[in-house]
């Protein structure tokens, strides 16, 4: 036996599936795939000019090219260009680095009208927060488990 409330979400979720705008998903993926790529390559050239002009090598190179890629995601995140680039590539954008300086900068710009402190600062990690603070607590978990089977073996 249907309860009243059943019925409610039923008529619901055909209201939404008539009134939701149907995704082109074939065209979504290949925007994705090629903003993602072009990031990576555009990545990939600084990592060889760095390489070849400057001489760099192993983690201070690629200490080097992170920063310069967040420093373009935030910018271009500043400047409004990478929320277009977010629309128009979806997913694409999001997953090279570029996408976390996007996912702090972001917040950050929203709520700068409520201020520094309350605005800014404290909700530039909105978004990006629980990634930092589950990337350093598992971190130091594994440090731990290291540095105790180290200890033992």
């Amino acid at each position: 036996m249907k309860t009243s409330n059943d019925c409610l979400n039923q008529n619901y979720l055909e209201y939404v599936k008539q009134i939701a705008p149907k995704t082109k998903q074939k065209r979504s993926i290949l925007h994705a795939f090629w903003v993602g790529g072009v990031i990576c390559c555009i990545g990939q050239s600084f990592r060889f000019l760095l390489e070849g002009v400057f001489n760099l090598s192993g983690d201070e190179l690629s200490s080097y090219v992170s920063m310069i890629m967040v420093f373009l995601g935030a910018f271009l995140t500043g400047l409004g260009i990478y929320d277009r680039i977010g629309k128009y590539a979806g997913g694409g954008s999001i997953v090279p680095i570029t996408g976390f300086a996007n996912s702090v900068v972001s917040p950050a710009m929203e709520f700068k009208t409520e201020g520094y402190i309350y605005g800014t600062a404290a909700k530039m990690f909105v978004v990006a927060g629980p990634i930092i603070v589950f990337g350093i607590a598992s971190s130091v978990l594994v440090g731990i488990l290291y540095f105790i089977g180290y200890r033992i073996f």
